[in-house]
């Protein structure tokens, strides 16, 4: 998986490795891999002489400093991509692929995380060698571990449960399916089980998780469903750093972003996200209503379990009844003119509390 990233157009111009030579490495795409892609800034020990860093049992640094990313990066120069390479090979055409340019590889020996790395080595191994530390590294193992568990447990979540994704990480790291038994070691863990609650949905989470509870018909998204995303503080496609949005409940749990969730509920269920270019999105949460169901608790148990798919509060539950009571009883048989005008308002309401924007 390293070795795809660091060889894919997209990201060779992203992080500026198209342009390092042994004349100038570009150390951009070297750090975001230590720093985002492996062993992550919780390993990072800052401007030390490399030689002081200590060693583990392999004989590996146990974290790595900025000279580590120096000599990485010279370690992957002339890795580029095949576009416009200057005068070489005129009316050849190019490809747009990724290319090993040997002219600019710095050939002469390097020291990575503790490790030599040889003069003038075969092509491409002085980057596949840095790749390989790196991904056999136990800081990157906890470092991936702990995404993980952030991302399926809780924003903090527990040494234990990192350590034994970890473990497993290393255990399989030479495994096809890896990264499965890591998620796998999560899930079935005590904390997987005991957190609901704990994780905030993203923006993208809660608009697909919107549309699929209302099983929401379409053939094309309309552009108003990614401006809505936008407005929410995740639009696709358009995050400058390359870390990736944010994964904690503190950057998504604000007004802004909860505002505009709402007004997504509304417009998805009552049908005003159509665009110009004429995609059209339908919710029809009426027929999707059993019609022997007409009284407000049962419509609003209904449609609790419907998007919940477990109970709420007894509070809340009492607030989504009587939204869709009115000036009826609780219990009483309701006029279908009323179902028809009131149910899409009472779902809305569903999908705007609380309950649905955990995971």
């Amino acid at each position: 998986m390293l070795e795809a990233v660091a060889q894919h157009p997209s990201m060779l111009y992203y992080l500026n490795q198209n342009n390092s030579s042994d004349a100038g490495p570009n150390e951009n795409f070297a750090r975001e891999l230590f720093e985002l892609h492996t062993l992550g800034a919780e390993n990072y020990l800052g401007v030390r002489d490399p030689n002081s860093v200590e060693k583990d049992a392999n004989g590996l640094a146990v974290g790595y400093v900025d000279n580590d990313v120096y000599e990485a990066a010279r370690c992957l120069t002339g890795w580029r991509i095949d576009d416009d390479l200057g005068d070489w090979e005129d009316g050849v055409e190019k490809t747009g692929n990724f290319i090993y340019y040997k002219s600019w590889h710095d050939r002469f020996n390097k020291l990575v995380l503790g490790r030599y790395i040889p003069a003038d080595q075969e092509d491409l191994k002085d980057g596949r060698d840095v790749l390989d530390l790196l991904a056999s590294h136990p800081g990157t193992a906890r470092h991936i571990a702990r995404k993980l568990a952030r991302r399926l447990i809780s924003d903090s979540p527990s040494d234990a449960v990192v350590q034994a994704a970890a473990d497993t990480f290393l255990a399989y790291k030479d495994a096809p399916d890896q990264l499965k038994r890591v998620v796998e070691t999560i899930l079935l863990s005590p904390e997987f089980s005991q957190t609901f609650g704990a994780k905030i949905k993203r923006p993208l989470e809660a608009v697909i998780s919107t549309m699929r509870a209302l099983n929401t018909d379409f053939t094309k998204i309309p552009s108003g469903v990614s401006w809505m995303l936008g407005l929410m503080g995740q639009a696709l496609f358009e995050r400058r750093p390359p870390d990736g949005y944010p994964d904690v409940k503190e950057v998504w749990a604000n007004s802004m972003s909860i505002l505009y969730r709402w007004n997504f509920a509304v417009g998805i269920t009552e049908n005003w996200l159509d665009d110009e270019q004429g995609h059209v999105i339908r919710t029809d949460v009426y027929s999707q209503t059993p019609a022997d169901i007409r009284t407000a608790e049962g419509l609003a148990d209904f449609w609790i379990n419907r998007i919940l798919n477990r109970a709420m509060s007894e509070s809340d539950r009492a607030a989504i009844i009587a939204v869709m009571a009115q000036e009826y009883g609780t219990q009483e048989q309701l006029p279908d003119d009323h179902v028809q005008y009131v149910l899409p308002a009472m779902v809305e309401v569903i999908l705007m509390s609380p309950d649905f924007q955990w995971k």
